[in-house]
């Protein structure tokens, strides 16, 4: 990005966000075809006036750029063309600037020895100014204002609209000619533009890309391939139908994921080699976990080298197939996300993007569940980043959102799948019914009310804040009386025409351990005879593996869990993976791991979903959790799981928080915040500094209000 300045490009919350969505939603190809959302995307505003009121001791010229064509009132008189500089006078004054843009977003950018475009500027997209007969103009107090979106353009040079990931060069690790072609390994799982480099002669080139050699090999059914045209002068993308002037350097316009590349040729076509661009959005790894299980130090690694691949624009599910931005995924990237880059920037976009804008005609992504989590996911980012400021601005659209939600309740006042509803709940190896009342979506709604209840108050809507208070404690009351089953131990998965079923699946009990929404006794029966129970329905997606494992991570079940994640992720490892799957059964063998939808190589083998350890070791081993608001209050309760030492780094909005542990020690340094550190221990542990207070039955805590180490020695039980 360009150098920094006091000024930055604005715009309308969430207009940015949805184009920029908008160009990536729309990159996915299947087998050289175009593949656009099958949800309805929507587009910016095509006007946008924004608004600043200004108080100058002296006059003040003024630098202004625009995205589009625009016009400036000072003081509510027109002002003569589009000039680049403009003259304030000393005093009080109201300045207005109308942008209009119909091919991307309407952005400003103003810069003076003052007077500078930030986020206290405000922004509408009407501004509902009239004049009647007599020539005198309305006011505009009926027009909702809202505070100027921003993120890093801080340069006129820098124009939103032609924002771009980085790129670095790489080269394939190895090569073998084969089937008539070359084969080319790359080493493990990327992403980017495929490079070739001089080509001589004319004829066709095809390239079939692949997350394994098997898929790149199978020119009939490989999920991504490109076709190329090489002529005297010119060289032509057949999937794109663009002609660009050959050189000695032909870099392809669209991206792809792979690891290998199978390239042939036909005519006299020549090539002297393939390389790649490198595509990525930049981040810091400010989280970080070592410990003494080398199995699990390499999951970790993958796991952080997966989120980063499905980190792009936006928080993405997969780098080959969708390349779509789902809330389900998102909600678990930006969770791995607080605990891995703390890149808030990043999970706003994605929200805003993921909600569109109203009138609201479907679910999210089309699926009911999805819903609940955008919901979820707002009230998740402000406890770990204390951005109240964001909440305030999205609440509108939660409001319409909800709108939509609770107008397709049923007479119970619960949610069930009717038509347009997509109720997902998870990909299963085994039946999965999805007909009803779920209990699993009741929990998630339910959720989502107290949600709306914990924004609206954030928002300073109190009346909003009682109703669906109210709402959410009466649907709470209805689910143990409709889903709780006592001779199963658990709640049944759902109930038709009234009816509760004799099925249990592990979705709606392990949402409802970690909601808070069972008494401890219940909890420990679901652990027995739900989470702990081969007999009940297996999950094979690591999404609903991150819940599951969560759950058992509320419950204490950290050695168990430890067990399942070298299981399960090391099982991929195991398996050649080199960034984590859309789905792992272990039961399935060779290129059996590769098929997914009906097709050989419809499996993601770098998915969002799959980098969940992140989340677990940072939040249930290190033990580290936000309390209050942006950590100004924190949590940790270390956890070894079975290991014999642990060391990792969680960040937070102020500063990283430390945790090392081993069989005797714990280290504390924690950069921002204050909070207790929770102990088990067999007697009174001591401390490098405070006291140790005694919670009873070999529980401690201690007090951390400091940025210096603390170390507290404990007995383990």
């Amino acid at each position: 990005m360009a150098k920094k300045s006091k000024s930055t490009w604005i715009w309308y919350p969430g207009d940015y966000e949805i184009w920029l969505g908008n160009q990536m939603n729309g990159r996915r190809t299947e087998r050289g075809a175009f593949f656009p959302p099958f949800w309805k995307m929507d587009s910016h505003y095509v006007t946008v006036e924004f608004s600043k009121q200004l108080e100058l001791a002296e006059p003040e010229d003024i630098y202004i750029a625009a995205e589009g064509k625009f016009n400036i009132k000072l003081d509510g008189k027109l002002q003569f063309g589009m000039p680049d500089s403009f003259h304030l006078p000393a005093g009080t004054h109201h300045l207005n600037i109308k942008v209009w843009n119909q091919a991307t977003p309407p952005a400003l950018f103003v810069d003076g020895e003052t007077v500078h475009t930030d986020g206290t500027w405000k922004v509408t997209y009407e501004d509902k100014e009239w004049i009647d007969e007599s020539g005198k103009a309305s006011d505009t107090s009926a027009t909702t204002y809202m505070d100027a979106a921003h993120w890093n353009f801080d340069d006129p040079g820098a124009r939103p609209s032609e924002f771009c990931l980085s790129l670095r060069p790489e080269t394939p690790v190895t090569k073998k000619e084969t089937n008539g072609g070359i084969l080319y390994d790359f080493g493990r799982e990327t992403f980017g533009y495929l490079v070739v480099h001089n080509p001589g002669g004319g004829g066709l080139m095809h390239i079939y890309y692949g997350e394994s050699p098997e898929e790149a090999l199978d020119t009939e059914h490989c999920e991504t391939l490109d076709k190329l045209k090489f002529a005297a002068e010119h060289v032509t993308d057949l999937a794109l139908g663009e002609l660009t002037r050959r050189g000695p350097v032909y870099t392809l316009e669209g991206s792809k994921a792979f690891r290998y590349v199978f390239v042939t040729t036909d005519g006299n076509l020549t090539y002297d080699s393939v390389s790649m661009l490198y595509e990525y959005l930049p981040e810091q790894y400010r989280g970080a976990f070592r410990c003494s299980d080398k199995e699990l130090n390499r999951i970790w690694d993958i796991g952080a080298y997966t989120m980063h691949l499905t980190t792009r624009e936006f928080f993405i599910d997969g780098i080959k197939r969708d390349r779509w931005v789902w809330s389900g995924d998102a909600i678990q990237s930006y969770l791995m996300n607080y605990y891995l880059f703390f890149d808030s920037e990043t999970v706003k976009r994605t929200i805003w993007l993921l909600r569109g804008k109203d009138p609201v005609t479907s679910h999210t992504n089309t699926i009911m569940d999805y819903t609940f989590f955008w919901f979820l996911s707002i009230y998740d980012y402000y406890m770990y980043t204390g951005d109240r400021h964001f909440v305030t601005q999205v609440y509108p659209r939660m409001q319409t959102m909800m709108d939509y939600v609770l107008g397709r309740t049923n007479p119970d006042g619960m949610v069930e799948g009717m038509t347009g509803d997509w109720v997902f709940v998870d990909w299963a190896d085994g039946y999965l019914d999805k007909h009803g009342e779920l209990a699993f979506e009741q929990v998630l709604f339910c959720k989502s009310l107290e949600t709306m209840a914990l924004c609206a108050g954030l928002a300073g809507n109190g009346a909003d804040e009682l109703k669906y208070a109210e709402l959410a404690a009466a649907l709470r009351a209805k689910l143990m009386p409709a889903f709780w089953d006592e001779a199963k131990k658990a709640l049944v998965h759902n109930r038709v025409g009234g009816q509760r079923s004799e099925t249990v699946t592990r979705y709606a009990n392990m949402f409802a351990v970690f909601f808070g929404y069972l008494t401890d006794t219940q909890k420990d029966d679901i652990k027995h005879s739900v989470l702990l129970n081969d007999d009940i329905l297996k999950i094979t997606t690591p999404y609903m593996r991150f819940y599951e494992l969560e759950a058992l991570c509320e419950m204490g079940e950290q050695v168990q869990v430890m067990k399942e994640m070298k299981a399960y992720w090391g099982g991929m490892l195991r398996e050649g993976a080199t960034s984590f799957w859309e789905k792992y059964n272990p039961e399935e063998k060779g290129v059996e791991h590769l098929a997914m939808y009906g097709r050989p190589y419809g499996k993601s083998l770098c998915h969002a979903w799959g980098a969940s350890p992140i989340y677990l070791l940072g939040k249930y081993y290190l033990g580290v959790r936000p309390v209050k608001p942006g950590y100004e209050e924190f949590s940790i309760t270390p956890t070894l799981g079975g290991l014999e030492w642990m060391d990792g780094t969680v960040p937070a909005p102020q500063g990283d928080i430390r945790v090392y542990m081993d069989a005797g020690r714990i280290k504390v340094t924690a950069g921002t915040g204050r909070g207790y550190v929770y102990i088990s221990s067999a007697s009174l542990p001591e401390a490098s500094r405070g006291t140790v207070e005694t919670l009873g039955e070999g529980r401690y805590r201690l007090w951390i209000d400091t940025k210096d180490e603390v170390m507290i020695t404990y007995t383990p039980n």
